[in-house]
């Protein structure tokens, strides 16, 4: 698995200080080596890869799955996938809620 889709966005976000190895903030032009543990903070949670292997070239995405473990907790993963979040949904064309309806929106969420 690439974490970046192009250089380009790797290098933007080590620039910006959302990758680190260890506890400590990288450069792009810092090389992994094997065991390490890359951080990529992807708000609102920080993912975690373990490095298994290191190659010279550039390869499909395919085959750079087999280099990289993505080790983030399950927990942390469904937070980005948004299983806990709830989304009210309206019918297409109902336009805003009125005030009563409203009320009587944020009364069933009190219950629950």
């Amino acid at each position: 698995m690439r974490i970046f889709k192009t250089r380009s966005l790797a290098a933007e976000a080590c620039g910006r200080g959302h990758v680190s190895i260890g506890e400590a903030r990288v450069k792009a032009s810092r090389e992994v080596k094997v065991g390490e543990t890359v951080k990529v903070r992807v708000p609102p949670v920080e993912r975690e890869y373990l490095v298994k292997q290191v190659t010279d070239k550039r390869m499909s995405a395919q085959l750079a799955a087999d280099f990289v473990e993505e080790t983030t907790p399950p927990d942390r993963l469904d937070i980005l996938r948004g299983v806990n979040m709830q989304f009210e949904r309206r019918d297409r064309g109902t336009g805003r809620p009125t005030k009563r309806e409203r009320r009587q929106i944020d009364q069933l969420k009190e219950e629950s």
